[in-house]
């Protein structure tokens, strides 16, 4: 007689309260460790909550330039000082192509570390730091990790692709594209998936696309017109 054993699908759950501020944190929604990724384009208005939700925070070369130029905009601090000696980023990684020599200087002098990966011409800036963070992060505290990504939305469509590629990458990690106008999560094949919407702050619209290879056999629940296999 043979015996199949059939193993339960795991099921993976995602919020988006690092959203909300700290105060409003649900009771109810997965807890989450984050780390900050912040590339070379506009800061989203959001990202004050982004930063204090974060126990890792790194600069993708040019994005340093966006902390130390668009901060202050987005806090209540009474100078540009206060808030550049606040918001200091533990690492700045790269190839060092976009960052300003005094920008560079200011955050070495605050203790960030300068990863200076010019001699790696192979990989994105993106990719450069998730690796690091995927390295520094054990197998059992990655489900548990989310990395949130700022800047990897806009801007040329070559650097936009090649974002969205890293999610495929590292797909055993839990990262989020972010931008003023949408969020990106990969849902790998290997999971079903729980989405908590936090409606305060994201919808009433979502996309689900499949790439790179046609999906055939999805079901959805919770959505308007929903998915049957």
């Amino acid at each position: 007689m043979l015996w199949r054993t059939i193993r339960t699908m795991d099921v993976m759950m995602h919020s988006s309260c690092f959203l909300l501020p700290k105060l409003h944190q649900p009771a109810n929604k997965p807890v989450m460790n984050y780390a900050l990724v912040v590339l070379n384009q506009q800061l989203p208005r959001f990202m004050p909550r982004l930063w204090a939700q974060a126990n890792l925070r790194i600069c993708a070369d040019g994005g340093a330039n966006r902390i130390f130029d668009e901060m202050f905009h987005m806090t209540n601090d009474e100078d540009e000082k206060s808030t550049r000696n606040r918001y200091v980023p533990e690492i700045i990684e790269g190839d060092m192509d976009s960052i300003r020599p005094e920008v560079k200087l200011f955050y070495s002098s605050q203790g960030s570390k300068i990863s200076d990966k010019s001699h790696n011409q192979e990989t994105t800036d993106l990719h450069k730091c998730i690796s690091r963070i995927h390295l520094r992060t054990p197998d059992h505290e990655k489900p548990n990790l989310c990395v949130l990504v700022t800047g990897a939305l806009g801007g040329r469509f070559d650097h936009e692709a090649a974002n969205i590629n890293v999610l495929y990458l590292f797909s055993d990690m839990r990262i989020v594209l972010l931008s003023d106008d949408c969020l990106i999560r990969l849902l790998p094949k290997t999971h079903h998936h729980e989405l908590y919407i936090e409606s305060s702050v994201e919808g009433p619209h979502c996309g689900l696309f499949p790439v790179g290879a046609p999906s055939t056999s999805t079901t959805t629940t919770g959505l308007k017109w929903n998915l049957r296999g």
